[in-house]
């Protein structure tokens, strides 16, 4: 490869692009097989993340998962193969799982005379059965600086007085409501509007795009470059993005949303990878999606409003008739 470059002497800038193309190919290949990755065909690993103390006495245990394929969603209907025990089955658990690692996903209420019991939430999914337990050790205590910090907003094991300060965005579903749930009602194919308002402190300011001058080449390296973190990076900034947490056909969003898992790989459309940008906030805090269903069943879709490092979910229920 080399040595073609420099038989047909390329231009210095062109030479260095191909250059970097191939040590990316030879890296790729490298370490495929030291740390093997998986497209589909992997399973579910549900993950305990933590407690926190409610102003009544009560507390909430706070869970997540890593669904071990980087494309595959995979859909475990509450019951025998994703449960909770003791007790109820159905916690509020998803049972559509997006790809890869998905943290501080949902919270299970228990009373403030919890003590020293377990709950447990098991899953299975492609033949594999993967168990996580919760329980009140003080190891696990979750507070937003927490929060941030695991999510990638900041650097492990460290705090600022910004994010200390920061409060999480409060994402509000429009449109009327039955009780307390959000329900819409649709016909399989016709495109359902969910306008959504999003209110957030500012906090933590975006980080500010690099001054050097961009070319080609120097765009390429921060592609090709691998991370220099010991943990997950993400970019601060406002988002909402709209997903399905339950229900098994397919779900179009329009326009596509920004991922709320930590998708790596570069313009992965997600917070998590290299290069991302926030979209833009707009003005009267409005975000407007424009949904449709391939298949009748009730789904449950999930708002994530994400400013970087802290986080508020809403839900609807959709009623998908043929």
């Amino acid at each position: 490869m080399r040595a073609l470059i420099t038989a047909f002497r390329l231009p210095s800038t062109i030479q260095k692009v191909l250059s970097l193309i191939l040590l990316s190919a030879l890296f790729s290949q490298a370490t495929l097989g030291a740390e093997p990755t998986y497209r589909k065909g992997q399973f579910i690993e549900p993950a305990y993340e933590g407690w926190r103390q409610l102003e009544d006495g009560s507390y909430v245990f706070i869970f997540g998962y890593h669904n071990e394929n980087w494309e595959e969603e995979l859909n475990v209907p509450v019951g025998e193969n994703n449960f909770f025990t003791p007790g109820a089955q159905d916690r509020g658990q998803p049972t559509h799982f997006l790809p890869r690692r998905n943290r501080f996903t949902f919270e299970v209420p228990v009373p403030a005379d919890w003590g020293d019991k377990e709950l447990v939430w098991t899953v299975t999914s492609n033949g594999v059965t993967r168990i996580a337990y919760a329980t009140l050790a003080r190891d696990y205590v979750v507070d937003n600086v927490v929060i941030a910090s695991e999510t990638g907003s900041l650097g492990a094991g460290t705090s600022s007085p910004e994010s200390r300060s920061n409060l999480p965005p409060l994402v509000t579903v429009q449109g009327d409501r039955v009780g307390e749930q959000i329900v819409r009602n649709i016909r399989v194919g016709e495109s359902l509007n969910l306008l959504a308002h999003v209110d957030d402190d500012g906090l933590p300011k975006p980080r500010p795009a690099g001054v050097n001058a961009i070319t080609p080449a120097t765009e390429l390296e921060r592609y090709l470059s691998p991370p220099r973190r010991s943990t997950v990076g993400k970019t601060n900034g406002l988002f909402l993005s709209w997903n399905v947490y339950r229900g098994e056909g397919a779900v179009t969003f329009d326009p596509p949303q920004p991922k709320p898992w930590e998708d790596t790989r570069t313009s992965a459309n997600s917070p998590w990878g290299p290069l991302w940008t926030p979209p833009p906030v707009p003005e009267d805090g409005m975000y407007s999606v424009n949904v449709t269903f391939d298949e009748p069943g009730t789904y449950v879709l999930w708002a994530r409003a994400d400013d970087g490092g802290l986080f508020h979910d809403q839900y609807v229920t959709v009623n998908v008739t043929p």
